[in-house]
C-alpha cells in the first residue's frame, strides 16, 4: 500500500468558464518538449495529436500569462521547440513542489497506517476467507 496524490496548479484566470489546471498531464508534455526538442515528438509520443499539444499549450500561455515554449534557434518551423526560461523555471517549482508534497503525504501515510493490520492483500473480517476457517475450526472442535 502506498499513498497516490493529483495535484494541480490552478491559474486564477478563467478560461471558457473554468479554471485552467496544470498538472501531471501538462508537465509531462513540458518535459517531453525540452527532451526531443519538438512538439511533434512530444505530442506523438503522448498519443496526442499535434494540434491538441499547441491548443493544451496556448490554453496554458493565456492563462499563466507568460510564455512556456519558443522556437528553437532558426525560427522556421521545422527547427524545432524549446522552454523559455520562464517556461523552465515554472516545471522545476512544480516538479519541487509535487515531490515536497509526496513526501510529506508518505510521512502523513506511515503514520496512519503504522502498525496498523490494515492491508490491500488482508480480507475484512466478515469475508468468505474467515467463516470458512471459523466453520472448520467448529467442525474439528465438535
Amino acid at each position: 500500500m502506498k499513498p497516490k496524490l493529483r495535484v494541480w496548479v490552478v491559474f486564477g484566470k478563467q478560461l471558457k468558464g473554468k479554471q485552467l489546471k496544470f498538472g501531471d498531464g501538462r508537465a509531462r508534455l513540458l518535459e517531453l518538449i525540452d527532451e526531443r526538442g519538438s512538439l511533434r515528438q512530444a505530442a506523438a509520443e503522448l498519443r496526442m495529436s499535434y494540434r491538441n499539444a499547441w491548443g493544451y499549450l496556448r490554453e496554458l500561455e493565456k492563462a499563466a500569462g507568460f510564455k512556456f515554449v519558443e522556437r528553437a534557434p532558426g525560427g522556421n518551423p521545422r527547427s524545432g521547440m524549446r522552454l523559455t526560461a520562464r517556461g523552465s523555471k515554472f516545471l522545476a517549482r512544480y516538479a519541487k513542489f509535487q515531490r515536497g508534497l509526496e513526501q510529506a503525504a508518505a510521512r502523513h501515510f506511515e503514520r496512519a497506517f503504522k502498525g496498523s493490520d490494515v492491508s490491500a492483500r488482508a480480507r475484512p473480517s466478515g469475508s468468505r476467507g474467515s467463516r470458512a476457517r471459523s466453520a472448520r475450526a467448529s467442525a474439528e472442535a465438535g
